[in-house]
């Protein structure tokens, strides 16, 4: 990670996106998503930082991604090819903010909304 400012999209719960410049530095990620950030990775190389245990910590939903509700705000920047985080350019800032504008409402009994994991095994 750079030290220097990025332009991302910030979707906090309830509200529509808006775009802003954060420090691109471990501490100021965290405290965009209130805690430990998760990269999910989506199909055109920008990346959702999202908190990696905001289902776990009672945060409310926000906004579904992929086969998931992400819980707690989250933000949306780009990816380099060395896997450093970088500013969404103005196509992608145009497409996420439109891809968020709606806020959607929860029942609370959606299945997503239970934490769950992964394993994945190895044979030797």
């Amino acid at each position: 990670m750079k030290g220097s400012m990025m332009k991302v999209v910030k979707v906090e719960v309830g509200e529509p996106p808006q775009v802003k410049e954060i420090q691109n530095e471990l501490a100021a990620l965290q405290a965009e998503v209130g805690g430990l950030i998760e990269c999910v990775y989506l199909e055109d190389g920008c990346l959702a930082i999202i908190n990696e245990e905001g289902k776990i910590n009672g945060m409310e939903p926000n906004r579904r991604i992929e086969n998931d509700i992400i819980c707690g705000p989250f933000f949306l920047c780009g990816d380099t090819p060395d896997g450093e985080f970088t500013s969404l350019n103005e196509e992608q800032i145009q497409k996420y903010t439109q891809q968020f504008s709606d806020v959607p409402t929860f029942t609370g009994e959606e299945l997503e909304l239970e934490p769950r994991m992964t394993f994945i095994g190895f044979d030797y």
